[in-house]
């Protein structure tokens, strides 16, 4: 599998030529720009990424580039070209630093630091690069600190845990557990909205884009620590596709993107594949309504029903926290399967 090694650069002293080759960069971008519409006007094929490639050859040492970056520019334009059929945006100032490149050949790693065109870029090297590097990226963040990316091809390893286990995500808890355990929801955006609000109000640009990153760090952080906890407990991991079907209601948008569960489900995702456990996304529809242990849908339903949390099922008499009934069906829908119809057939019989 492809993981994602980031790393902050120290640039005190190294953003500007950074930058630099940022601007490079978007001229070549908006050199393939000029080049698809000429192509549109013209009313001929779209030029391809070899197309590309073939025009630009030659200008790397004049920008001031790796070729193998104005190559990975050619190649990303003409993939986003692609898949939104259409031409990409243009490249201007106010667009973030971007600096792809084939570690191959462009960048070499030497200890805490980076070398790029034969110059050192230090950086904050929290952790080793696992496996064989594959392509990477200088790329600016809205603070306009700057950052080393690197994927990597890594093997999967049977590190997972032997349990299985349904996730309920929610908003008073952030997910609830179908062995009863539930994960708190720590609510970043609430705990900062006063500052951010005080900051909006006085203007204060720099300040608002500094929240905002301490908002998305401490949420990141909070919940990489409870997806690894999951992953190193479990081998089964069922999890409710809760977004689609909580965002129609205005009222919890907020606290529903405060919550991030996009970004949960996608940390479980591929923590589960890298450590060989089984991520599975399951329909929650009446998940919360059904009886967990006779299956009939006698449960409240609904934006009205939401403040019910514990309710005794009609037929069978059991009492449920809304909740962890909720996780243990999504548990129990993943482990049923569903037996398998033999379909008669008959043989047609003279007439």
């Amino acid at each position: 599998m492809i993981l994602t090694f980031r790393y902050r650069i120290k640039d005190a002293t190294t953003a500007k030529r950074l930058r630099a080759h940022a601007r490079a960069v978007n001229c070549v971008w908006n050199y393939c720009g000029e080049i698809q519409e000429a192509a549109r006007r013209q009313e001929k094929r779209w030029p391809s990424a070899f197309d590309l490639i073939k025009l630009t050859t030659g200008c790397s040492a004049l920008l001031g580039l790796h070729s193998d970056t104005v190559q990975a520019v050619c190649k990303q334009f003409a993939a986003n070209r692609n898949a939104a059929r259409r031409r990409p945006h243009w490249r201007g100032k106010k667009s973030l630093g971007w600096i792809p490149f084939a570690p191959a050949r462009a960048v070499k790693l030497d200890g805490d630091a980076v070398i790029y065109l034969k110059r050192r870029y230090r950086l904050w090297r929290s952790r080793p690069v696992d496996g064989k590097i594959k392509t990477g990226c200088f790329a600016q963040d809205a603070r306009g600190r700057w950052y080393l990316s690197l994927q990597a091809e890594i093997a999967e390893s049977q590190t997972c845990g032997a349990g299985e286990i349904g996730v309920d995500l929610g908003l008073s808890t952030l997910a609830t557990l179908s062995d009863g355990r539930k994960i708190e929801n720590p609510r970043h955006f609430k705990k900062y909205q006063a500052v951010l609000a005080k900051a909006q109000r006085a203007c204060n640009k720099k300040r608002v884009r500094a929240i905002h990153a301490k908002i998305a760090n401490a949420r990141r952080h909070y919940l990489h620590v409870q997806s690894t906890k999951l992953v190193r407990e479990n081998r089964l991991i069922v999890v409710g596709n809760v977004v689609a079907n909580s965002l129609r209601y205005r009222s919890l948008r907020k606290s529903a993107i405060d919550a991030s569960w996009s970004e949960f489900r996608s940390q479980l995702r591929y923590k589960a594949s890298r450590h060989g456990a089984r991520y599975i996304e399951a329909d929650e529809t009446g998940s919360s309504a059904s009886c967990s242990a006779c299956g009939a849908r006698s449960g409240p339903e609904g934006q009205k029903g939401l403040r019910v949390r514990a309710w005794v099922c009609d037929c069978c008499g059991t009492r449920h926290d809304r909740d962890i009934n909720a996780a243990v069906n999504l548990l129990l829908g993943a482990e049923r399967r569903p037996p398998a119809v033999e379909i008669p057939t008959f043989r047609a019989g003279r007439r």
